[in-house]
């Protein structure tokens, strides 16, 4: 075979990578040992239309021409660094029929490594597949086989395949492999339409998940009816919903057609123009459009589009290569088309780059020579279109705040209606709080006078009188939690919400009050992101509508009474106190109370306490385990309640970590949290997950999110530091040496500049307000200007200075005025008020001082 015929193609970030063997130049007479595999990586050049060159790569092996041979290419990603690397599988011929493969991995720098090697005594030809790790299957006798970096060891899959159609990953399943086998009929099966379906066709399609050495039902891919005529699958979406493997794919078939599967049923075809189609793949073009290309044996290229019904968009003849990469940076995909072209020997002389949209440059194009008035056309139609587009999502998000502004109005036209109905009939109007209809004021709010007392007590009897939706306790450790779960209406009218336990007996030698310890947990109702501060005051937004639903929702601000709060979306409220103490007299009955603000006014509240109830607290029932958190493992998932939940998390120390990585991904981490630490998610929230490793580590709680590959936020929720220390440890054995892992002390940087913003803007209203109040006080504190029932003339000067009179009149009027200017220069306000103002004044400013240091120890 000649070298030139060796050749193979690789799209690599926006690259085209090309492969191929050469000789090494000897002198005249010496004997050729040696073979070169060269790589170009070409690129596309806008300005002159062309691909260019910029650089190679060479590497050297021992071998003779006729005994080397570029197998495929691939990207996979390199399990050691999480990176995707191009692939390429060498096969060596040796004596005695045995035959060595070598897989290597291309560097960005244009170094070839040798990932490993391995040999066989056949030549392996059938459904040659590279994958992650990276690793490599085949098929062979029906029987498949692979290997991988991480072992370096020929392994064999126990099942017998006809042939492979797919090779990828499936969410919660790795590396998973999809293939046609002869049927296997057991003799008792539920699925009675899937048996008969196997038994009429003989086939059926099966799944084998490399990693976790499983099977998986082929139904969830296609029936089985359709294995004796697919020749290839190309799987565009899986997910876990509802512990089901949903599966969204597309396949080919030997019956010329393009068959779309969603959840294991036929969805759409579409007749393909030609025969023998062999493989599909999609593309995302700048139009967020998806495009299925399929490639035939013979060489030719079809483009089937997802419209309203699937339907071919356009196809190609006598195609060399196709590739499918953003080779044009426009920050969408695009299709490389390399056709045959025997008369020039430059493998990228005849090409066409397309979308089948507003991309779309062509070989044998002399663009230098075009009109002026069509010079960038493609990159102007592009940016118009980009631009319609935004435009046209700018208009719909116009709709949709019109459409709620409609509601709202529509809202408070029914309230007036109510209102009027009332008042007609002599009843006394109820309205909602502005909060419970999403509504904030169209005006400045104005304090209450010092003389509303009236007020505050009747503002302190209007509790609702169901607003207790559930009163709960749990024993974890030695801490007793009491929780108490309040209705949403409620919740959203207080501020600096805690809870106290009293004893509900007479003891006369010890307070009835029982010590609680202080913090507040942030829960959000997605469980992705908890946030922890303790007792930390910190300012609310002004005249901005209170959003529990968003996840950059302030902490609220908490009194500094010995309690320990939770809130979250379930708007339930936690004490935790020692439960040693209470044990001492085997049985007490305790009383809930709850301490809040509600809110009256923006800057003004007044303190309540209601009684949420009572618990009853004894020995027996705390050695029958009546109150304990059970955590249990449920296929996978971690069952607990809510309240087994928020308990563990109330006892629990939050510690958040930084890692950051510059020269690989981060993958070892989500691997330990799995494996090693024996990690399972919660079974309605996914984002966390529960260590169940024996030991101390036991119980702590994990959240591991990802900014990027290469920097992520690990928060531990564990009972003390020496589980910290332990968990560390353990981490730092699987991280790379080159990671960076840093404690988050003070909370985010962001939310902390976003506290920052806030705790300013209510310091600026605040001197606002204040100067506001000082001048209408002051102005009612002063009598100036001149004497009642005198009057100047408002008579021009020129006619008051022709006179003695005029002049003395004139002088009387500066005097007056002059006089009037100092005091205005010179108020003076009592005692009591210039206190009250340098003490809202100093309460501001404190509040944004300590963001600010909070913010420079972050």
């Amino acid at each position: 075979m000649p070298l030139g015929e060796q050749e193979q193609f690789l799209s690599y970030n926006g690259e085209v990578l090309i492969f191929y063997l050469s000789k090494t130049k000897h002198a005249e007479g010496a004997a050729d040992k040696t073979m070169n595999l060269c790589v170009r990586r070409m690129a596309f050049d806008r300005d002159t239309k062309l691909f260019v060159q910029k650089s190679s790569g060479v590497f050297s092996m021992r071998a003779s021409p006729l005994k080397m041979e570029i197998i495929c290419c691939s990207c996979t990603t390199d399990s050691r660094t999480g990176i995707i690397l191009p692939c390429i599988l060498m096969k060596k011929r040796k004596r005695n029929n045995v035959v060595k493969y070598l897989l290597l991995l291309l560097h960005s720098s244009n170094q070839f490594e040798q990932s490993f090697h391995f040999k066989l005594d056949y030549e392996v030809k059938e459904d040659i597949r590279l994958f992650a790790g990276p690793s490599v299957l085949w098929r062979h006798a029906n029987k498949l086989f692979y290997i991988s970096s991480n072992t370096c060891t020929v392994l064999s899959a126990p099942v017998h395949p006809s042939s492979v159609v797919w090779t990828g990953e499936i969410e919660d399943e790795g590396t998973v492999v999809l293939g046609i086998r002869t049927a296997c009929l057991p003799e008792s099966e539920d699925d009675e339409f899937s048996t008969s379906d196997r038994a009429i066709w003989g086939s059926e399609f099966f799944g084998y998940a490399i990693e976790s050495q499983k099977m998986l039902t082929g139904t969830c891919f296609m029936p089985h009816a359709y294995s004796r005529v697919v020749s290839s699958v190309h799987v565009c979406k899986n997910e876990i919903l509802k512990k089901q493997l949903r599966i969204s794919l597309v396949a080919v078939t030997h019956k010329k057609q393009l068959i779309w599967f969603q959840d294991g049923l036929p969805k759409g075809v579409c007749e393909l123009p030609y025969e023998k189609p062999c493989s599909v793949k999609t593309a995302v073009t700048s139009s967020n459009e998806l495009l299925f290309i399929v490639s035939f044996a013979s060489g030719n290229i079809c483009v089937v589009q997802r419209r309203d019904s699937l339907q071919v968009a356009s196809k190609w003849q006598e195609v060399k290569s196709l590739l499918v990469d953003d080779f044009i940076g426009s920050g969408s995909e695009q299709l490389l088309l390399l056709f045959k072209d025997d008369s020039n020997a430059d493998v990228l002389s005849t090409f066409k780059i397309t979308d089948l949209g507003a991309v779309n440059y062509a070989s044998g194009i002399n663009y230098k020579h075009v009109v002026p008035a069509a010079e960038g056309l493609q990159e102007n139609g592009l940016l118009t279109v980009r631009a319609l587009e935004t435009r046209l999502q700018a208009g719909y998000t116009s709709v949709q705040e019109l459409q709620q502004h409609l509601r709202l109005k529509k809202r408070v036209i029914l309230e007036s209606c109510r209102a009027l109905i009332d008042l007609v009939e002599e009843r006394t109007h109820i309205l909602p709080t502005a909060k419970e209809e999403g509504l904030v004021s169209l005006w400045d709010d104005v304090e209450n006078p010092p003389h509303s007392l009236s007020k505050e007590t009747s503002l302190a009897s209007k509790v609702p009188e169901h607003f207790i939706e559930k009163l709960w306790q749990r024993v974890v450790g030695d801490s007793l939690v009491v929780g108490v779960k309040i209705t949403e209406s409620f919740y959203l009218s207080l501020s600096d919400v805690s809870l106290s336990l009293v004893m509900d007996q007479n003891f006369s030698s010890i307070s009835p009050i029982i010590e609680c310890r202080n913090k507040i947990i942030k829960l959000n109702k997605a469980f992705s992101a908890l946030a922890v501060s303790s007792c930390q005051t910190e300012p609310p937004p002004k005249k901005m509508k209170l959003n529990l639903h968003s996840k950059n929702e302030l902490k609220k601000e908490f009194p500094k009474r010995c309690s320990r709060v939770q809130l979250d979306e379930t708007k339930t409220v936690t004490a935790v106190t020692n439960l040693s103490p209470l044990l001492a007299f085997h049985r007490v009955r305790c009383i809930v109370l709850l301490h809040a603000k509600k809110q009256k006014r923006l800057q003004e509240s007044k303190k309540i306490t209601v009684l949420c109830g009572k618990i009853l607290l004894s020995l027996e029932d705390i050695s029958n385990g009546k109150y304990s958190v059970t955590m249990l493992r449920d296929n996978s998932y971690c069952t607990g309640s809510m309240e087994d939940i928020h308990a563990l998390l109330a006892v629990s120390v939050r510690f958040s970590f930084q890692i950051m990585s510059s020269d690989c991904t981060l993958t070892p981490v989500n691997s330990w949290l799995l494996g090693e630490m024996e990690c399972t998610p919660f079974k309605e929230y996914h984002d966390n997950i529960f260590c169940h490793k024996a030991g101390n580590v036991y119980g702590t709680v994990f959240n591991w999110t990802l900014k990027n590959p290469f920097e992520g936020v690990l928060t531990l929720f564990c009972r003390n530091l020496t589980v910290l220390f332990q968990c560390l440890h353990s981490l730092t054995r699987v991280l790379p040496p080159s990671c960076d892992v840093k404690l988050l002390t003070s909370g985010s940087k962001g939310v902390l500049t976003e506290q920052l913003a806030l705790a300013l803007e209510k310091e600026m209203l605040t001197l606002r307000s204040l100067f506001f109040s000082k001048e209408s006080k002051a102005e009612n504190s002063f009598t100036w200007g001149n004497e009642p029932g005198k009057k100047i003339s408002d008579a021009p000067v020129a006619s008051l200075l022709d006179s003695e009179e005029g002049v003395q009149q004139f002088r009387k009027k500066l005097q007056n005025e002059r006089e009037e200017s100092v005091l205005s220069m010179n108020q003076t306000m009592n005692g009591a008020l210039y206190q009250e103002l340098a003490l809202k004044i100093a309460e501001a400013q404190l509040s944004s001082d300590m963001i600010v240091w909070r913010l420079s120890k972050s």
